[in-house]
């Protein structure tokens, strides 16, 4: 049986691929990071599973169709 996937947020995500926050975004807007989830009004993160998948093979990654 399957852990259901964790949210994680943005200091999270920071820290796992030791990329910036302005690195981040700009990565998003072009379609070659994960891109954010609403999780409340001000709040947003990431499923964890993408952000493994997007470490494993960085050049690689793309966004599941």
């Amino acid at each position: 049986m399957r852990e259901p996937d964790r949210i994680v947020r943005l200091k999270t995500v920071l820290a796992r691929t030791g990329l910036s926050r302005s690195t981040i975004y700009r990565k998003i807007a072009e379609g070659t990071f994960p891109a954010q989830l609403k999780i409340s009004t001000n709040g947003t993160g990431w499923h964890e599973s993408e952000i493994n998948r997007w470490i494993a093979d960085p050049v690689a990654w793309r966004p599941k169709t």
